[in-house]
């Protein structure tokens, strides 16, 4: 089994291209480099509010729009908490192949290394960095927030807020925290079997996507589906919630090279052209089939290309970037329409159809245009390339993930179930979240 030297991305695969300037007595931590990641790290928390706030609650009725803020909103401050209690250890301890220790439990670690450089992992596997810890821990954070919060996508308008506490504290635990371990840690199996992830793409996006449609799927269709008018109530929000998002998306992906230098700019620059070639891809997709482009279509297409190109940014060229967008949006489109009607769930806001979709797509696409120059090291000079062999791990890996997340997310959601129950009463569903959850309304 080869042990990769990547770059650790979006949780840590970036780091060995831009090696820790040396000097005499040591590693420095890197000015340049933190500013850049405390400034990513900024732009990563504004993706969930208020990005990914105003992009779920414009899609959904003007009876759920508070709601549906508030559970970004809660959810950005229970994963900080959960965080910084438990799950930064459990993802970025030494641990074992498939989960971390204890050793960073209340970020107690920080007492004598809060102004060094941050190396992850030991021995031959560490992975050197030229930023300090709280930089770091801070970063893999946003993640952590953004991901829970991209499930309730799936079953907005019709899950308690006390079943969304419950199960967002347990799968940050249970699931988010073991995956990224086994990704980004040098430590993680997946991690040693070579798999390709600059980003999220299996940690983020398919781990979402997935926990979505498993929620969609337990939790049943709304109330009225397929017969009531469930039309977006103000699609300005939705529109302003994808700007924020793409934006935003630069720190997400070119704050994965761990440092402000080259890797980093053909991130940003292969996520720009990614989510421009897929909002275009869905815009035209639709326009043929349905006779008009819609506005919902266009902003779904542009997250589409971002979610794709994330697992990817750090690995390939713009021209296979421009392939990968293309790709994603026209499997969006068909995952958002075509396999949602065709497997009858009820994906309320197309967490599965875009996240779960295209992070599959992503993960897999990774593995087939791969550019070596751009990953390689003094340990491994020729980098990690596409080719068959690494689309069969990539393969493996995001199979993996699906599978844990999919019977870990249906387990903690019964387990929730038998605490407080999930759903609404229909009568209260009826009458809209905003008002049964929270006692408000828009005026």
């Amino acid at each position: 089994m080869r042990m990769p030297a990547r770059v650790l991305a979006g949780a840590a695969v970036a780091l060995l291209a831009a090696a820790p300037a040396m000097a005499q007595d040591g590693p420095k931590i890197d000015t340049g480099d933190t500013a850049w990641m405390l400034t990513a790290t900024a732009l990563v928390l504004m993706m969930t509010i208020p990005g990914l706030a105003l992009f779920y609650a414009g899609m959904v009725r003007k009876k759920n729009v508070l709601a549906t803020m508030m559970q970004s909103f809660a959810i950005t401050a229970i994963v900080t908490v959960v965080w910084t209690v438990i799950g930064y250890s459990l993802a970025f301890g030494e641990g074992n192949a498939y989960v971390g220790d204890l050793s960073k439990l209340f970020l107690s670690n920080l007492a004598e290394s809060w102004d060094k450089p941050f190396t992850l992992g030991s021995g031959d596997a560490a992975v050197a960095t030229t930023i300090p810890e709280t930089v770091f821990l801070m970063f893999q954070m946003t993640f952590a927030v953004i991901t829970p919060a991209l499930i309730t996508g799936a079953f907005a308008d019709r899950m308690k807020f006390s079943a969304l506490v419950i199960f967002t504290i347990l799968w940050t635990i249970l699931i988010y925290s073991p995956v990224a371990h086994w990704v980004w840690h040098p430590n993680g199996w997946i991690f040693a079997l070579g798999a390709l992830d600059f980003a999220g793409g299996t940690v983020v996006h398919v781990n979402a996507g997935v926990a979505g449609l498993v929620c969609a799927l337990v939790l049943g269709k709304r109330v009225g589906y397929g017969n009531d008018n469930m039309s977006p109530y103000n699609l300005a929000l939705a529109v302003i919630g994808a700007g924020l998002l793409w934006v935003g998306w630069f720190g997400f992906n070119a704050g994965s090279a761990v440092g402000a230098g080259a890797r980093a700019g053909m991130a940003m620059l292969v996520t720009q052209v990614a989510a421009g070639a897929a909002a275009l891809a869905w815009m035209f997709a639709e326009w043929a089939t349905k006779g008009k482009p819609s506005v919902l279509g266009a902003i779904s297409g542009a997250v589409a290309g971002l979610v794709a190109i994330t697992p990817a940014s750090g690995f390939v060229l713009p021209v296979p970037g421009l392939i990968i967008g293309v790709v994603a949006g026209l499997a969006g489109f068909w995952g958002a329409t075509a396999l949602k009607h065709l497997c009858g769930y009820d994906d309320s806001l197309d967490a599965f159809g875009v996240h779960g979709v295209c992070g599959i797509v992503g993960s897999l696409l990774t593995g087939v245009f791969a550019y070596g120059a751009l990953s390689a090291t003094t340990a491994t000079p020729d980098g990690y390339a596409g080719s068959f062999d690494q689309f069969i791990i990539q393969v493996e890996a995001t199979a993996a993930v699906l599978a844990y997340t999919a019977i870990g997310t249906f387990i903690l959601l019964k387990i929730t179930d038998v605490i407080v129950g999930l759903r609404v009463p229909e009568d209260e569903e009826r009458e809209g979240l905003d008002v049964t959850q929270h006692g408000e309304r828009l005026a």
